[in-house]
């Protein structure tokens, strides 16, 4: 569980505003700039949170931002193949996520976990809005 990300106040009533998040979704990825990361994965920890603008909806999954669908997203950017940067996979998920015309504003954070024997995990974390 991650515990140094910080809480956001996203979800607004007086705005029609809806927080759809994922949290601590593990991965192993291809990525890295240093020789050593290459031709192998190392596991990645991925955090989302989506400000997402709320319409009148029925209780059915196409009325709403779906987590699954921003998971299944962020497998297939990951199973693309090698990035160099964490920066690099948070700016092609934030794009992905504000494709959906309902996302307003996305926060990405992607830590690497094994990069420094030191540290728990080290990384990035962007926001993109519309």
């Amino acid at each position: 569980m991650t515990q140094n990300v910080t809480p956001l106040k996203i979800a607004d009533a007086t705005r029609s505003i809806r927080h759809v998040f994922v949290r601590d979704l593990l991965l192993d990825a291809h990525i890295g700039v240093y020789a050593h990361e290459h031709n192998r994965t190392q596991p990645i920890r991925v955090n989302v949170d989506l400000t997402v603008l709320e319409a009148a909806h029925s209780d059915e999954l196409a009325n709403v931002v779906c987590y699954e669908t921003v998971v299944n997203e962020i497998k297939s950017i990951v199973a693309k193949g090698h990035l160099n940067l964490v920066e690099t996979l948070a700016e092609q998920i934030a794009t992905q996520c504000l494709e959906d015309p309902r996302v307003s504003v996305a926060r990405i954070r992607v830590e690497k976990l094994a990069a420094i024997a030191e540290a728990g995990s080290v990384g990035v974390e962007i926001e993109r809005a519309k």
